[in-house]
């Protein structure tokens, strides 16, 4: 067995000299990326009030080495400083969350027990990361977020102000999505590129839509395309397939279904209806 060991790793050793994909990850991935973690929750606490007021000094010194260790002093001194800005933001999307859902009793319920709330405060984050561009940190956090809530934000994305995601499991927001203010998904909702078939030529270039201020989107629509604009206080409805734009204050609505309903009564109870 030693020796079958041996060979194995002689292998995975060789393998690991070569130039692959495998290879240049490692070259790139931090060796601390676990850190991430911590440093994200650390940042959600300040942001979200859990802190006490009497330690805030000392807990943003705490939280800047944190951050510093992972992407230098001089940029976690910039994030640190973007802190007031990314709060005012997260106040407001939690506000748009209380008047958008009449289930919602306070906002302690929506802070804490509401999907959208860690998964937008948490590309509310990652998006500040992202346009230090330390891209590989941002991804890192939108996929914990991701993991926790079933919601997918690029930390790319460009979102505004009072942003809502009711329910919101399966939501998908890419890269170069343009969300304006005041904006409303509901889960299943895709945002994402109408084709691809460039691959890495398309780096750089909008393949996502953009909705202006005051659009709905319903369930499970799919919106796609970088030319793609829905109009301001559009609202598009369930199950929609866009993939060209709309424009302001307009309804798109798909055609429901032809139904069939087949009633078998049990027996005794006669034909039914």
């Amino acid at each position: 067995m030693a020796d079958e060991i041996r060979v194995v790793a002689d292998e995975l050793n060789a393998q690991r000299e070569k130039c692959d994909p495998l290879t240049e990850a490692s070259k790139e991935i931090l060796p601390y990326q676990r850190r991430v973690g911590d440093a994200l929750g650390a940042l959600r606490a300040i942001v979200l009030d859990d802190t006490p007021s009497g330690h805030l000094t000392s807990d943003l010194r705490v939280i800047h080495g944190i951050v510093a260790a992972l992407i230098g002093t001089d940029r976690a001194t910039r994030l640190i400083q973007c802190l007031p800005e990314i709060r005012r933001f997260v106040a407001m999307d939690i506000d748009a969350a209380f008047h958008g859902d009449p289930s919602a009793s306070s906002y302690g319920e929506i802070i804490s027990a509401y999907p959208s709330v860690v998964a937008v405060s948490a590309y509310r984050i990652a998006h500040k990361f992202y346009e230090l561009d330390e891209r590989i940190v941002a991804r890192i956090m939108s996929r914990d977020a991701h993991s926790n809530t079933g919601i997918d934000i690029h930390p790319g994305a460009q979102i505004g102000h009072h942003f809502f995601i009711d329910h919101g499991t399966g939501v998908v927001i890419g890269e170069t999505c343009v969300l304006g203010n005041r904006v409303k998904l509901y889960h299943g909702v895709t945002l994402g590129a109408y084709s691809n078939r460039e691959g890495r030529a398309d780096v750089g270039k909008k393949r996502h839509p953009t909705l202006e201020n005051d659009v709905t989107i319903y369930p499970n629509a799919t919106i796609l395309g970088g030319d793609t604009v829905i109009g301001e206080g559009s609202i598009i409805g369930g199950n929609v397939w866009l993939t060209q734009s709309v424009p302001r204050y307009t309804r798109v609505n798909a055609e429901p279904p032809s139904l069939q309903l087949h009633q078998k009564p049990p027996a005794g109870i006669g034909e039914g209806i």
